[in-house]
């Protein structure tokens, strides 16, 4: 027997189940992962809380690209999902949803994100390109990368370069700081959310950087986070921070220990998978530190 849900939506003719969980709508860590280092470049461009209207935009901007990128993911991977265990109940991979509705989704909200561009400065407008063109990429970078998470965390920082340039009408080098800070993240945490399918990868002969450093998986995260915080340190030090941003660095830096020791032995894919979500609260340490810094 179907669902209600099912059944409601073929009545409808739109599957409105399906596609609220293609686009991970139940699950919006990745949404977060997104929105929380624009919000630490609204922060620190505008010295302080930005205005109002830039934090919707930002909010809802986040939620639409995070949800136009896994449509424009699932699309692109929808063979390699049918073969992995985690992802083969995705609406594409198991045929619930056609491309057709898939194409469909993806352009409304391609265009609902494109509307946001009008509130914003010109220079924003100019840039926003480069974060459609990065997300449509990422994608098919675990075809011809071993470490395809790298991709991922320039797309993700791009949204940091839009937050400061929204902001200050211009590009300074605290932001790159805080577009490779992004980046090295991305690069860390996604990395250990490819745990999860390691077996799969292998197997179908799609690219990770947990299959690229294997045994040393500990290195190559931990390496990342270094990286992340070296960064973000020289944006502190740039933006004139006080020591409450440092404090908050250092608690970070003690997570990131600990994380990176865990790694040392193998873990499960529920592991793995809490481990990951676990740095939602790590971009909001590192918000709450930015303001505190800025404020001291």
């Amino acid at each position: 027997m179907p669902s209600p849900a099912l059944s409601s939506s073929a009545s409808s003719g739109v599957p409105w189940s399906a596609l609220a969980r293609l686009i991970r709508l139940p699950n919006q860590t990745g949404t977060y992962l997104l929105l929380l280092p624009t919000m630490w470049g609204l922060v620190l461009a505008a010295r302080g809380i930005p205005p109002p209207h830039l934090l919707a935009i930002f909010i809802g901007g986040s939620f639409l690209m995070r949800s136009a990128g896994v449509i424009m993911n699932d699309l692109a991977d929808q063979s390699f999902d049918r073969q992995v265990t985690r992802t083969k109940i995705r609406p594409l991979a198991s045929g619930e949803l056609s491309r057709h509705h898939a194409m469909m989704l993806l352009s409304a909200l391609l265009v609902m994100a494109a509307s946001l561009l009008f509130f914003l400065r010109p220079i924003v407008t100019w840039l926003a390109p480069v974060a459609a063109f990065l997300a449509a990429l990422y994608p098919y970078s675990k075809r011809w990368i071993h470490i395809p998470q790298a991709m991922l965390g320039i797309a993700f920082g791009w949204g940091t370069v839009m937050a400061w340039a929204a902001v200050r009408g211009q590009l300074e080098a605290p932001v790159w700081c805080l577009f490779g800070a992004t980046a090295a993240w991305a690069v860390a945490y996604d990395t250990i959310y490819a745990i999860q399918d390691q077996e799969d990868d292998r197997r179908i002969g799609v690219k990770s950087a947990a299959l690229y450093f294997g045994s040393s998986v500990h290195l190559g995260v931990g390496l990342a986070f270094g990286l992340m915080l070296a960064f973000l340190t020289t944006a502190g030090w740039l933006a004139q921070l006080g020591w409450p941003y440092y404090a908050t660095l250092l608690g970070v830096a003690i997570f990131f220990l600990i994380q990176t020791d865990q790694l040392r032995r193998p873990i499960t894919p529920t592991h793995a998978f809490d481990m990951f979500r676990n740095h939602v609260w790590v971009g909001v340490a590192i918000l709450a530190g930015l303001l505190a810094g800025v404020l001291a």
